[in-house]
């Protein structure tokens, strides 16, 4: 137990809600942490407390949205507790608390850690390999085309689509027709052979051993569920926590529920008002129900807002204050002065483009750098324009949103003779690495498996296999390899993606272009390789958080440090900028047209502008275009239509504004606009005196 003179200490530089929350006691906590609140640092004192009382850091578990989050949590735990060792002239490493060995991740990488520990009680063996999205849609697309599901009259659902819908389904609790009618109703039809497909899609998981994202939080429910497992589990921990709470959904929140059934030790930190990952299953009702779900739940609101200015922080809680249900509060901020938001009014993209280029660079200039600048969308295709015209203007940019590094097919190819070698009977992995051969095909990259399968995963029994002609050279290298790699320790990680780095180098001269830059991304990853224990952990992180690469965010590199940031909406929660751009602010953009069909998918895209809005630390634009071109296959035609502000800025929000036209003539300058009037006037009266 420390000391009230030490605790003092230790919560100094808190606000009073933040010192609340970090060191309240054992019953179920929620915090309500706003926009800007100080939520990470809230979070990461309330670990530390927990610590500096007495609670073994190994028995505490901090769950967070990327593993990148948690890293950084760890190491501002560490350097707190560090810090306060230090201020109380006890420099001893035995004596002093650290925050190494708090167990953390995302819900899927602490799933996963968890199953190969406990995995045997429940029949799983901890060997698994792990696929990720774009493993577990080329299997389904396998069993797809096994089942004849490719063959009908009608336009059956590609892979991606499967996949989505099974995802949904799993983690959202709901029955398919229900998942069909609400989010894919176009595909309602084939309620029958979805169903059918994912039976089959499970059984092959089984018969491959491998597991794909919901299956790691389905066996980690079923784990908790188990009487004798469950009971382990959960005597291995004291305290739960877990930062972006508004984004998980049904299926966490039963694990969590299981974990904690009396909610003793469980924090949850979110904000209801950025809840805006619904695609992906999430339910804003997990943080709402919260109280209701552990009774006796102490609530603390984090309100005080450190980011943005007066003017902006006040636009953005009228903007919010429209949702239907929600937490009450209402963020202030200690900082003085700032300019008011613009609301921009554009003849079209073309003028949006020009627009935000010539207030990018002013304020450059006046020294907000690139970097410290961010230009926000709803979807990705969104900044096409954009992008054209900054790279007339030699202007730098990222952008956010994209292809991960690992998703890239390159990459994915290298990639298939580590995770092949770890696990023969991943039928996804071989067929990828088998077909990058010239003259094996599908068909027999299937047989050739088939054969690795009755050989018990031994490689040498592909060696009496006749190759293709095609093949005939290659074919006894590729043999040799997969026998040296599997003869390789696990641990030498680097060594093993040396060798296949070596061996697939021609086969991706032959069928890729831009090699110069696919093989850079190829050394970079074998670089990576060396920071892994083994090879089961590479292949384990790289599924569950892949890195990414500046490559695949813009285009060619340019000898400029500083540089503009492009991103969805989606990708820029949880960060800010000191401008901000909102583009798109129109009705069938903001909110999206595809997500209108009711009034809780209507009450989401509120929060997603929300959450665009609040990124701004001292200057906010919001974009609209009002006309639009239509678009076709190679440019955009002559035909166009007007489109509506955004219907989340009513008459009555347009106050908090300054509202602004982009046009050569600055028409938000009083005297020009009334001279402009008088020229309207004068050229009606003209044409009225026609007819006169």
């Amino acid at each position: 137990m420390v000391s009230a003179t030490t605790e003092s200490d230790f919560l100094d530089g808190l606000n009073a809600e933040q010192a609340q929350a970090a060191a309240h006691g054992d019953g179920p906590l929620l915090i309500i942490a706003g926009a800007g609140t100080g939520k990470t640092r809230t979070l990461v004192h309330r670990v530390a407390h927990l610590i500096q009382r007495g609670v073994d850091p190994s028995r505490i578990m901090l769950v967070t949205f990327t593993r990148r989050a948690a890293a950084e949590m760890f190491r501002r735990v560490d350097g707190l507790l560090r810090r306060q060792a230090e201020a109380a002239q006890n420099k001893t490493p035995s004596a002093r608390a650290s925050g190494k060995k708090l167990w953390g991740g995302t819900f899927h990488s602490v799933a996963t850690r968890l199953l190969r520990v406990h995995g045997k009680s429940i029949g799983l063996e901890p060997g698994f390999t792990i696929h990720d999205r774009g493993d577990s849609e080329d299997l389904l697309n396998v069993v797809r085309t096994d089942l004849g599901l490719t063959k009908t009259d009608k336009r059956f659902p590609k892979k991606g689509t499967c996949l989505a819908i099974y995802s949904h389904t799993v983690n959202s609790h709901r029955p398919l027709e229900d998942v069909l009618a609400g989010a894919y109703p176009w595909c309602k039809d084939y309620s029958t052979e979805l169903s059918r497909l994912f039976r089959d899609y499970v059984d092959r998981k089984e018969a491959a051993s491998v597991l794909d994202y919901d299956d790691l939080l389905l066996f980690w429910r079923g784990l908790l569920a188990d009487e004798k497992a469950g009971e382990k589990v959960r005597a291995r921990f004291d305290c739960v926590l877990v930062d972006e709470y508004q984004d998980t959904n049904r299926l966490q929140s039963e694990i969590l529920r299981l974990l904690r059934p009396e909610g003793k030790g469980l924090t949850v930190v979110g904000d209801d008002a950025q809840s805006i990952y619904s695609f992906r299953a999430a339910t804003v009702r997990n943080i709402l129900d919260f109280p209701r779900e552990f009774p006796g739940t102490t609530v603390v609101k984090l309100e005080q807002n450190y980011r943005s200015v007066p003017p902006i922080l006040d636009a953005t809680n009228k903007v919010i204050a429209q949702a239907s249900e929600r937490f009450t509060k209402n963020l202030w901020t200690a900082r003085e002065l700032g300019e008011l938001p613009s609301l921009v009014t554009c003849n079209d993209e073309d003028e949006q483009a020009e627009f935000l280029i010539e207030r990018i660079l002013e304020h450059r200039e006046a020294g907000i750098d690139l970097k410290r600048q961010a230009v926000l969308f709803r979807a990705s295709h969104h900044s096409m324009v954009l992008e054209a015209e900054l790279a007339r203007h030699n202007i730098p940019f990222v952008k956010y949103g994209g292809l991960k590094f690992v998703e890239t097919a390159h990459v994915k190819d290298l990639m298939a003779f580590l995770r092949l070698v770890e696990n023969p009977r991943d039928l996804v992995a071989g067929s990828r690495l088998l077909t990058l051969l010239p003259g094996i095909g599908p068909k027999r990259a299937r047989q050739l498996m088939e054969i690795l399968l009755s050989a018990g995963g031994r490689f040498d029994a592909w060696a009496c296999v006749k190759a293709p002609r095609a093949a005939e050279a290659v074919w006894p290298k590729l043999v040799s390899l997969m026998i040296a790699l599997a003869d390789l320790p696990t641990k030498e990680v680097a060594s093993q993606l040396h060798l296949a780095r070596k061996f697939y180098a021609p086969l991706l001269d032959e069928k890729y272009d831009n090699t110069a830059a696919r093989q850079r991304d190829l050394e970079q990853l074998e670089q990576l390789a060396g920071r892994y224990p083994d090879r089961t952990a590479m292949l384990a992180e790289i599924a569950l958080d892949p890195p990414t690469t500046a490559e695949d965010w813009a285009g060619d590199p340019l000898l400029d440090e500083d540089y503009l940031v492009l991103s969805t909406i989606h990708s820029a929660k949880g960060l800010e900028w000191d401008a901000v751009y909102v583009i798109h602010a129109s009705d069938g953009n903001i909110p999206s047209d595809m997500a209108t069909g009711s009034s809780e998918q209507i009450e989401e895209e509120l929060r997603l502008f929300y959450v665009a809005l609040t990124r701004a630390k001292d200057w906010l634009y919001v974009c609209f275009p009002q006309r639009y071109y239509h678009a076709y296959r190679g440019g955009f035609s002559d035909q166009f239509g007007y489109a509506q502000l955004t219907r989340f800025l009513p008459k009555g929000l347009k106050g908090c504004f300054h509202r602004r036209v982009a046009a050569a003539l600055e028409f938000n300058d009083e005297v020009k606009l009334t001279e402009s009037v008088l020229v309207r006037k004068r050229i009606r009266a003209e044409a009225k005196a026609i007819w006169s």
